[in-house]
């Protein structure tokens, strides 16, 4: 055999693989609600050549390699065993069964036993005030979270009205996106019922400039979360306003909060949610992206103070050519420049974290690309470090650790801001990048400070809607000297 007709078999075998995957994949996110995912990314959705994408992914982005039949038998094996709502990582599941010696099934239902007896609760309706960059992505990933209909569930958005064709708009913008690509499946509009219907989900579209006077259970919406998307409000008191709209719960502010409004970075302080939170924050996109790694450096190292300089994409308050703007610099064209911005996402840190107060400082640059960011973290360490030993606990953290949904790790000399896009991680440590002399460090820190944020603001929700998912493998503490 030749090697074109050697390499043709091989890849048409591994397309055979991928391809029994799919229906295992659909099956236990609509009937067991198990997300599944490979080292953090979800394999639900994807078609046969886009699983075989991400197992060459994750090798490239510094995991080790998984097997297309380790996957397929693994995937077998959940679905026969049947455990109940819960995210699973079958990369980790692989990696565990390979070093524990044992029959695949006695390792699984070992290993699944948390979520064997999970019940699915009573699902939550979902608000989205506001759609924009945040608002659509936020409802791609709800919508793709939809399983079995137990957890959170996209009812409505609330919008200003643009146009008379202003339905197809939104429809349209939720379908088409220029940094993330076409939305996996079918979007249409029901012109009559004032709704935008993606892959079966309906989702009722209410024009209001009052966040006090819906009346959501007109439309079947009761006790809801709203997720408040517009930043107009970012207060306990201008937020309240969305309590006074009947079947209304409680409400999440995807943009910082002022005054005594409590920040959550999930992973971070999430567990001080309690009921009697009706308004929440979560925070900013770049505390979400350097809060994590700051706790796990200061665990490990102790943080002596800090300086936080983010090289940031450009946001839609900017201008596209120089104009008019209300901000210092803003004004100036964004897709020209690079423009010093203020951030106080250092400062913010200390709300989610507060052993780290008073030892952060935080400039930023905005720059002309629309998406991905960058964190550069100069930190002066208790203890000093050694590059490798940093990076490997760092390494260690991103794939076994509590904060393993929120911190991924990188160690390739050609990933670029692009390489990015998508991630589902809050912030991903370029090992490659790191400094380190003595008591003195420099991290870079790559954030998709659109959906890596949108994925973390969906964790808060879940925390809020008691709906989380048991997360396996289960994760343990991973200390410096492991």
């Amino acid at each position: 055999m030749n090697d074109f007709a050697a390499h043709r078999d091989d890849w048409m075998a591994r397309e055979e693989l991928a391809e029994r995957m799919i229906p295992l994949v659909g099956s236990l996110t609509r009937e067991r609600d198990v997300v599944t995912s490979l080292h953090g990314h979800r394999l639900l959705g994807l078609s046969t050549t886009g699983i075989l994408e991400v197992h060459e992914r994750v090798e490239a982005l510094g995991h080790r390699e998984v097997d297309l039949a380790d996957t397929l038998a693994v995937l077998e094996a959940v679905r026969a065993i049947g455990p109940g709502a819960s995210s699973i990582d079958i990369a980790r599941l692989v990696e565990g069964h390979a070093a524990s010696g044992e029959d695949l099934d006695a390792y699984l239902r070992r290993e699944l036993a948390p979520a064997m007896e999970s019940q699915p609760g009573e699902p939550t309706d979902v608000v989205l005030y506001g759609f924009g960059r945040i608002g659509r992505l936020l409802a791609r990933i709800l919508i793709a979270h939809t399983g079995g209909g137990n957890g959170l569930r996209l009812r409505a958005i609330v919008v200003r009205r643009g146009s008379d064709n202003d339905l197809v708009k939104r429809a349209s913008l939720l379908l088409r996106d220029s940094v993330h690509g076409r939305f996996e499946g079918n979007v249409e509009v029901d012109e009559d019922a004032s709704q935008i219907i993606a892959n079966g989900t309906r989702i009722q579209v209410i024009y209001s400039d009052d966040p006090a006077t819906i009346d959501y259970t007109a439309y079947g919406i009761r006790d809801a979360i709203v997720v408040d998307n517009t930043g107009r409000w970012r207060d306990e008191e201008g937020l309240s306003q969305h309590l006074a709209s009947t079947g209304v719960a409680r409400v999440l502010l995807t943009a910082p909060g002022k005054g005594a409004l409590k920040n959550i970075v999930h992973g971070i302080n999430d567990a001080t949610i309690t009921p009697e939170d009706r308004i929440l924050s979560a925070a900013s996109c770049t505390t979400n992206a350097i809060t994590p790694v700051l706790k796990a450096v200061d665990e490990a190292y102790g943080i002596v103070r800090g300086h936080v300089e983010t090289v940031h994409s450009f946001t839609n308050d900017q201008n596209l050519i120089d104009n008019f703007h209300k901000g210092d610099r803003r004004g100036r064209s964004a897709v020209l420049n690079m423009v010093i911005a203020e951030t106080g996402a250092a400062k913010a840190v200390a709300r989610a974290l507060p052993e780290l107060a008073g030892k952060l400082t935080g400039s930023a640059i905005r720059v002309p690309t629309p998406d991905v960011s960058l964190a550069v973290l100069h930190l002066t360490l208790e203890r000093p470090a050694e590059k490798e030993q940093l990076n490997d606990y760092l390494r260690r953290v991103s794939l076994h650790s509590k904060l393993r949904q929120q911190i991924d790790y990188v160690e390739s000399p050609e990933v670029v801001s692009t390489d990015f896009v998508g991630s589902h991680r809050a912030g991903i440590v370029d090992g490659l990048a790191t400094i380190a002399t003595d008591n003195d460090v420099v991290l870079y820190v790559w954030y998709d400070n659109e959906y890596g944020y949108s994925c973390q603001v969906v964790r808060v929700l879940e925390v809020m809607a008691g709906s989380h998912p048991v997360v396996l493998p289960t994760r343990r503490e991973v200390t410096l000297h492991d």
